[in-house]
């Protein structure tokens, strides 16, 4: 009740006694108005002395709404979006069913960008939940512009922050000119609202410009319909079939999927319509390995070389030789190609100066190599079952990671903040690291120079001893052992929050990553899974039965 509304009643109530009483009434009311503070409080004072309990309990009633203070509402913005922002997801949704002013307060983007900081790809310490990721790039273009409106002040104008976004949209749907399908596709996915803001524009107008993009709330509410579907295991599967002989390798982005096989021959899929869109052939024996970016995909194959195709075309554009054997792990970044081979060595291949280097130390097939750029380190799994960490500024190997009884088939460099339980977990007593030449036990591993960049905080490692292996990276310890599978495991992938296993028993298995258990089981395949890949809201597993089966968890449009 408002206070127009508490005077009217009064009113009302006042006019139904006699005319002496009304006028006694109003002249006690208006010697108290009259009256200064001092003699105001006096005045309470006596009044108060001299109520009945029924009375007193009436003004305790009365005085528990006259105080009550809508302090979001009187407060400024700023101060508001500071307090709303220590709220959790549940009470933030109540909170703006309070009334309009804390609906526009507790919807607002500055609030909601909080929270998907604290939950986007990330452990929350507050509710333990974490959230896939999906606009973590979004989330720092735009960290600026709500550290700004959540202090009030005014922005200048400058580009819009998809701006970068769309310079790379347009530039891949340029690039799928060639192919009518791809450009449907990829049109599809990449589509982005494009504004533009003007000089002086102010934090009203910037809030509605930010509304005819996606809302904050509405990302958190989706990656948290995702991580649901993850942990409740719903999904929507699709079957890719065309292969004459097993899959062993595989990736997909947002519109393709890309397959290698032992029938020599790579295929390039739609993801949607599961229709194959072309097949890439040139190998002469199994290919072994690929990965593809927006311009090129390339591919090592047994036939001891690796080729680069343009995907959209199909065309070979080079054939890299030099391998002695079979090339079975391969991995990209930016200009730097690395190769792992039967022959026990690793390649670097630059594409700009076209110069090679080898990498000698492992002493039999190198099963998976993985650049970490931050670091400008390398990590590679081998048959010799050890994973070594190199050095590509004086390609010397820093580490070697011993703890595995079988064949290490994969190794991927994570950055993960924290654990549960990890020191309960240690698992010291199987796997350690050993440095390249002697050293303390007890000592970093790398230098002062390499520790001052960024290196990777942990590493997953699969192997056919059936385990997968979770080390840190600093002290080279194996932190977990992850049991499950009843044979070897040959595809692996992960990311900061699951990691996803398929194994010789046929069996893919989804993993926390944080806490080494096992999540959920699955059977699709018949016979051996081969491959596997992992997305924020999708996965992936090929088999040597020939298929590949994507498994979706977004929710349903």
């Amino acid at each position: 009740m408002t206070c127009a509304d508490r005077t009217a009643t009064t009113n009302q109530d006042l006019e139904k006694l006699s005319q002496s009483d009304q006028q006694a009434i109003s002249h006690v009311w208006t010697i108290f108005s009259a009256a200064p503070a001092s003699q105001r409080t006096l005045i309470l004072q006596g009044i108060l002395t001299q109520c009945c309990f029924p009375q007193l309990s009436f003004i305790s009633g009365a005085l528990r709404d006259l105080i009550r203070i809508d302090f979001i509402s009187t407060l400024p913005p700023e101060l508001a979006f500071r307090i709303l922002s220590f709220l959790d997801t549940t009470s933030l949704c109540k909170a703006a069913q309070v009334s309009r002013r804390w609906r526009a307060l507790a919807d607002d983007n500055v609030v909601w960008h909080r929270m998907c900081e604290q939950h986007i790809d990330r452990k929350c310490i507050k509710c333990g939940w974490s959230l896939p990721l999906l606009e973590r790039k979004r989330l720092r273009q735009t960290k600026r512009q709500m550290e700004l409106r959540a202090k009030g002040k005014e922005l200048s104008s400058g580009s819009d922050c998809g701006t970068a976004d769309e310079v790379a949209d347009r530039k891949r749907l340029s690039d799928h000119e060639d192919d009518p399908e791809l450009t449907r596709r990829t049109k599809k996915v990449c589509r982005r609202p494009s504004e533009s803001s003007s000089a002086g524009e102010d934090v009203q107008r910037l809030a509605t410009r930010e509304r005819r993009q996606r809302l904050w709330k509405d990302i958190y509410s989706e990656r948290y319909k995702v991580e649901s579907n993850w942990r409740r295991g719903r999904y929507q599967s699709k079957v890719f079939k065309g292969h004459e002989n097993g899959i062993v390798c595989i990736q997909f982005d947002e519109a393709i999927v890309a397959t290698g096989s032992y029938d020599t021959t790579v295929k390039i899929w739609d993801l949607e319509s599961t229709a194959e869109i072309r097949t890439l052939k040139g190998h002469t024996n199994c290919v072994r390995a690929l990965q593809f970016d927006e311009t090129k995909l390339i591919s090592g194959s047994m036939d001891n070389t690796l080729k680069v195709w343009n995907w959209r075309t199909g065309t070979c554009i080079n054939t890299l030789r030099g391998h002695q054997a079979g090339v079975v792990s391969l991995h990209f970044e930016g200009e730097l190609l690395a190769s792992g081979s039967v022959d026990t060595t690793i390649r670097l291949w630059n594409f700009n100066d076209k110069k090679t280097a080898i990498l000698r130390g492992h002493t039999d097939w190198v099963n998976a190599v993985k650049i970490h750029s931050a670091s400008n380190t390398l990590f590679s799994a081998s048959d010799d079952t050890t994973v070594k960490m190199w050095d590509l500024e004086t390609r010397t190997c820093i580490r070697t990671f011993t703890g595995h009884v079988g064949h290490v088939q994969q190794c991927i460099p994570l950055n993960i903040e924290s654990f549960d339980d990890e020191d309960e977990n240690m698992d010291c007593a199987v796997g350690a690291a050993s440095p390249a030449s002697s050293a303390g036990g007890g000592e970093p591993f790398f230098d002062l120079s390499i520790a001052s960049k960024a290196m990777p905080t942990h590493m997953l490692t699969g192997a056919l001893d059936t385990t997968v292996k979770l080390w840190d990276v600093a002290t080279g310890r194996c932190i977990k052992t992850l049991f499950g599978h009843t044979q070897g495991v040959w595809g692996l992938a992960a990311d900061s929050l699951r990691a996803i296993t398929g194994a010789e028993d046929g069996m893919l298995k989804i993993w926390d990553t944080r806490t080494g258990k096992c999540e959920r089981t699955m059977t699709q395949h018949v016979g051996p899974v081969t491959c596997v890949a992992l997305s924020d809201s999708r996965m992936m597993s090929g088999g040597q039965d020939g298929e590949a089966i994507l498994y979706c968890f977004k929710p349903k449009a």
